[in-house]
């Protein structure tokens, strides 16, 4: 069965101390990032402690961390999870920098994408990460 004749959606956990950032987030992603995908829900989280709690307690298709965040940037949420929460969701990181690449592949993102958040290049690399998961899941 697509995605697109099922009732499930994409849910995105949205992690960033900026109001603004996350308004972006939201804008550029949309309702749909892509054709073969579900629906976008997004739920977001402005603290460290409420992306760990979120994970703990619900189901995301991929966590998208903003990496300039204040004060528990998502570069090191990135690399908590990743050693904490069984089956971890992907992470796509939000960067300012290009020179940040390193620190993304350190935290084990799967994804970066560049600030500002770009409407075009942030649904591609999401949607890019989380059929990624879900071929490599299918296959075991």
């Amino acid at each position: 069965m697509s995605a697109e004749t099922t009732t499930d959606t994409l849910k995105v956990l949205l992690f960033s101390d900026d109001r603004t950032t996350r308004q972006a987030v939201r804008y550029a992603l949309g309702r749909r990032i892509a054709s073969d995908l579900p629906d976008v829900e997004i739920f977001d989280t402005a603290t460290q402690p409420g992306v760990i709690h979120a994970l703990e307690n619900g189901h995301y298709d991929v966590v998208i961390l903003d990496g300039e965040a204040n004060p528990s940037g998502g570069f090191g949420i990135a690399y908590q999870i990743k050693d904490e929460i069984p089956n971890c969701p992907p992470v796509v990181l939000l960067v300012a920098r290009a020179d940040d690449a390193w620190l993304a592949s350190w935290s084990r993102a799967e994804g970066v994408s560049s600030f500002p958040v770009d409407p075009i290049r942030l649904p591609r690399t999401v949607a890019t990460v989380v059929r990624a998961t879900r071929t490599a899941r299918a296959a075991q």
